[in-house]
């Protein structure tokens, strides 16, 4: 029979596959911040997590997830998307304020109960904030997209999804108008700036580069040289 996950090791993974995802790999300091527990206790899980072949560490180079840790983490994931979409879709809670909430809900979750949820919902392929839900296989639809921070002045995207999660970054990307499915224009971009200027919706808005680098997009227009004065 095969070992069961415990909750401490489904978060784990699970925040692993988070930081792989927008970092490339998981660093101990990034797994202290994001779980909000002290830095001994991350090498002792990581420690133990190795020794059950779920993740793979280099020293001064971070956790990566083995093929077996991944596939634990994206089932938690599944579980996660699903549950937000529930709770939004059926139970009408604000976008903003399912994340937290299912985080809780995805350990109590099991894959039955995860299927029925997503057959209810009408198969929805992603949550709220637009992050794609894992097939009951363990298949995520990754679409060609990049990050907000990434364009240049004239380019027009759609944004895609919004990958940090956390209640105050949802609020103001709310605030902001960048939703998924926003349609979006680069206005100003300074080469040493701390903002990115776009127009939402007719609206000017100026978004800072932390918040540019959290929201991912798919270009719907090619690059055309900015006028000097937009750079500058």
């Amino acid at each position: 029979m095969a070992e069961a996950v415990t909750v401490q090791t489904e978060e784990f993974l699970e925040s692993i596959y988070r930081l792989q995802q927008r970092d490339g790999v998981a660093r101990t300091s990034e797994l202290v911040k994001m779980l909000k527990i002290v830095p001994g206790t991350v090498t002792n899980t990581v420690e133990r997590l190795e020794k059950k072949r779920l993740v793979a560490h280099e020293a001064y180079k971070g956790v990566r997830l083995t093929e077996k840790g991944r596939n634990i983490a994206l089932k938690v994931l599944r579980r996660h998307r699903l549950s937000e979409r529930l709770l939004a879709d059926m139970l009408n809670m604000e976008w903003n304020q399912v994340h937290e909430a299912a985080c809780h809900l995805e350990h109590g979750v099991t894959d039955e109960v995860a299927k029925n949820i997503e057959e209810a919902l009408g198969w929805p392929r992603t949550c709220p904030h637009g992050n794609p839900i894992p097939t009951k296989s363990g298949g995520i639809i990754e679409e060609e997209t990049q990050l907000l921070s990434a364009l240049r002045p004239k380019d027009e995207a759609v944004v895609t999804r919004i990958t940090d999660e956390k209640h105050s970054t949802l609020e103001r990307a709310e605030k902001l108008g960048l939703r998924p499915g926003a349609q979006l224009r680069v206005l100003g971009k300074p080469p040493r700036g701390t903002t990115v200027t776009v127009s939402i919706d007719g609206k000017t808005r100026p978004i800072s580069r932390k918040m540019a680098s959290v929201i991912v997009v798919r270009k719907s227009r090619e690059h055309v040289a900015a006028d000097p004065e937009i750079e500058d």
